[in-house]
């Protein structure tokens, strides 16, 4: 799910020119870079952009920097005045060198299928109300329950400027893109309907009237018992499963014709050896005889050998 990344050397090593990350993002020949290191070292069937769900808010203005040690950091938006600062206006200029990266890559990634991406909206609003990262998010589900018409306003705010980038990202070459909705798991139900559901419906549909064919995959991290809901209202191709989830579980719930994407535990992967290799089997065979495209069930991590990665890929493909 996150092919590049701090676990490849060649990476690091252009981290490390870029300076800073925001650089490595909207700088193209970087970001192609480091896009296709990956698809060079294993042949992977498919290469994702390598950008950040957060450069969305970034390029709708509002302050985005990343320190070592501590992740993004953002001046927090929790007032109708911030949600009012957000400049539409900046959009086209801000992400145009990230769709240079992707008209670049089109001609790149050879027979590997082209994927395009964005953070949910939801997952998108958790950084910019928080203001940082969180593990339970109380200002954003306290903003959400206190003040559902500044929060909705934020929602729909977002979920139209992720149509209009992941439609950017789809005329300049992506075949397929996918939403990231890391933090899903953390709502109520009714809160996960309005918030997570209902704006990855629209952004689905938009994308079906506006390039059809193209397939969109939904990741709701952790939807638990909502997952087969969120398929159904969404409509959605593909369905990115977590590694909390039950495949057979999801497999059940999930409508035959819709791609289940998933779900190794990176830390799995990090491990190796017969650990992974036993779980790896476990998963192919849940998932066969239905669409089914195997992936991690989070980012992979930082310390993952490459040989492992070698390795995983060796075996799905023996199957």
């Amino acid at each position: 799910m996150r092919q590049a990344g701090r676990y490849l050397p060649e990476y690091r090593e252009v981290r490390a020119r870029a300076g800073s990350f925001i650089n490595l993002c909207t700088t193209p020949a970087l970001a192609m870079e480091v896009t296709l290191q990956p698809l060079r070292r294993f042949g992977f069937d498919a290469a994702i952009l390598f950008s950040d769900i957060l450069m969305l808010p970034w390029a709708l203005g509002q302050e985005l920097r990343y320190e070592e040690g501590e992740g993004p950091l953002l001046a927090a938006v929790r007032d109708a005045a911030a949600v009012r600062a957000l400049d539409v206006a900046r959009l086209p200029g801000a992400i145009a060198p990230i769709l240079e990266t992707v008209r670049g890559l089109r001609t790149e990634v050879g027979d590997a299928t082209l994927l395009g991406f964005a953070g949910g909206p939801f997952t998108v609003a958790c950084y910019m109300v928080e203001g940082r990262g969180s593990k339970d998010w109380e200002q954003v589900r306290r903003l959400a329950w206190s003040d559902p018409a500044l929060f909705g306003g934020l929602i729909d705010l977002l979920t139209e400027q992720t149509i209009v980038y992941l439609s950017a990202q789809i005329d300049a070459g992506a075949e397929a893109v996918m939403l990231f909705d890391s933090w899903a798991g953390v709502l109520a139900p009714s809160l996960f309907r309005a918030y997570v559901i209902e704006p990855s419906a629209r952004i689905a549909a938009a994308i079906r009237a506006r390039h059809p064919g193209v397939p969109v995959i939904g990741f709701p991290r952790q939807a638990g018992t909502m997952l087969g809901e969120f398929v159904r209202v969404t409509g959605i191709q593909g369905i990115g499963a977590d590694t909390s989830a039950d495949l057979t579980v999801v497999a059940r719930d999930v409508p035959a014709a819709v791609a289940i994407q998933g779900n190794l535990d990176p830390q799995a992967l990090a491990a190796g050896g017969q650990a992974m290799a036993h779980e790896t089997d476990a998963i192919l065979a849940a998932m066969r005889g239905r669409p089914f495209i195997f992936n991690l069930g989070h980012g992979i991590v930082p310390d993952t050998p490459p040989a492992h990665v070698a390795a995983l890929v060796s075996q799905v493909r023996a199957v």
